[in-house]
């Protein structure tokens, strides 16, 4: 069980280092807004991306929230993932672009597969590694 704690807080960390401050620090900057002006996407996006990324990145990493919470997070970041690639692809090809946000959804996958094996052998033990049980 301690191998899976320590997959599934190093993972869950990164995406929350990834989705959650980053965006809260940089979805202000003029960087930010020239992306998704070139995505063409309209400039209301910046600000509506980086809530809900912050929003679930905070969802992932506290405990306290619900299990079904949580599961609506790694959705919704898996549909922002396959969108951002599919996005950077149509616009700029194949490049590292379009290949980032896969990367980050590797690491979502192996934070939820991490965080269902926990919520599996909690419930097999009765020990909870996580104090959210809604």
């Amino acid at each position: 069980m301690k191998k899976y704690k320590i997959i599934f807080w190093v993972s869950t960390t990164l995406l929350f280092l990834f989705e959650g401050v980053m965006p809260a620090l940089t979805s202000h900057t003029e960087m930010a807004r020239e992306g998704i002006r070139q995505l063409g996407y309209p400039a209301y996006f910046v600000t509506m991306l980086a809530v809900f990324k912050v929003s679930g990145a905070v969802v992932l990493i506290v405990p306290q929230f619900s299990r079904r919470l949580k599961e609506w997070a790694y959705a919704g970041f898996t549909f922002n993932f396959v969108a951002a690639s599919v996005s950077n692809a149509a616009i700029f090809g194949l490049g590292a672009e379009a290949f980032f946000p896969i990367i980050v959804l590797f690491i979502l996958a192996i934070s939820y597969v991490s965080y269902h094996r926990l919520i599996r052998r909690e419930s097999e033990t009765n020990h909870t590694f996580y104090p959210s049980h809604g």
